[in-house]
């Protein structure tokens, strides 16, 4: 079955970065896209940015300029660069693969921001 996993989470100061990872295995076919979401406590979870496998990215307003998504060198994988972070980026981060016919998500991993 598909297997998507997040990785790369983890507690940063205000104005540092991390990087998330999504890997996804089992797939015989290469996603069509994948995208980054995520999810505060008592929040509807939002979506982020996504990537096509033709490469094309796009952004939400609020992480436009600071996050960049990119593909990885390993099969069916992404990143998402989180640069000049915000305690309002606190949240779950989630990885969502998707493939004609059907879509799957990750388990999520924590980015805590704080000061």
């Amino acid at each position: 079955q598909v297997q998507v996993v997040e990785s790369g989470g983890g507690l940063v100061q205000i104005g540092g970065s991390l990087r998330l990872s999504c890997a996804v295995s089992g797939s015989t076919f290469s996603f069509t896209s994948m995208g980054w979401y995520r999810q505060a406590p008592g929040k509807q979870r939002e979506w982020v940015s996504v990537i096509t496998s033709g490469g094309s990215a796009n952004y939400a307003d609020s992480v436009k300029g600071r996050f960049t998504i990119s593909r990885e060198n390993a099969k069916n994988t992404v990143t998402l660069q989180m640069n000049s972070l915000k305690p309002e980026d606190t949240a779950v981060y989630y990885c969502n693969a998707a493939f004609i016919g059907g879509s799957y998500w990750g388990q999520g991993t924590q980015v805590t921001v704080s000061s």
